[in-house]
C-alpha cells in the first residue's frame, strides 16, 4: 500500500463502543473517548461529528469471535452496528478478530494503574486501539 490511509476501530458493546484513530504512515494509532450507548446503540450525531473530525478512510468493527474462530452471538450485533455504519456514512467497514485484544487491553489496563473496575473505567478504546495497530500492521507491512 503506497498511500497512507486512516482508519476508525470501533469495540462494539452494548454499554459503550470503544474508539481509536490510526494511520498507516506511522502505523500508530490512538485512543479516542468510547462513545456512550444504550443497549448497542449509539448516539449517530456523536458518530458523525467524530467522523467529520477524523475524516478515516476505513471503518473497523471488531468482531468478538469464539476462541475456536467460529462467531459468537454477539459477533451479529457486532456486524449489524458495522452494516449501520456503512449505511449511514458510506465508508467501507471491515471487520477484524478482535479476540485477543480485550486481554491484552485488560493487561495494558493494569499496568497504567487500572482497578479492574471496568464498568467505571471501560477499556474498550484500548482494545479498539490494539486491534486496530494489529490491522495498520497488516496494512501497511510494519
Amino acid at each position: 500500500m503506497s498511500k497512507a490511509t486512516t482508519a476508525l476501530a470501533f469495540d462494539f458493546g452494548t454499554g459503550s463502543i470503544g474508539l481509536a484513530y490510526g494511520q498507516s504512515l506511522t502505523g500508530s494509532a490512538r485512543e479516542l473517548p468510547p462513545l456512550p450507548a444504550r443497549d448497542g446503540k449509539p448516539d449517530w450525531e456523536q458518530v458523525k461529528k467524530t467522523l467529520d473530525e477524523w475524516q478515516p478512510h476505513t471503518l473497523l468493527v471488531g468482531l468478538p469471535l469464539n476462541m475456536d474462530g467460529s462467531e459468537s452471538e454477539f459477533c451479529t450485533r457486532a456486524r449489524k452496528f458495522g452494516q449501520r455504519l456503512h449505511g449511514r456514512f458510506g465508508l467501507p467497514v471491515e471487520y477484524v478478530d478482535e479476540r485477543l485484544s480485550t486481554r491484552a487491553a485488560k493487561e495494558e489496563a493494569r499496568d497504567r494503574g487500572h482497578r479492574g473496575n471496568y464498568a467505571d473505567e471501560p477499556i474498550d478504546s484500548i482494545a479498539a486501539r490494539i486491534f486496530l495497530e494489529d490491522w495498520l500492521r497488516e496494512a501497511g507491512g510494519h
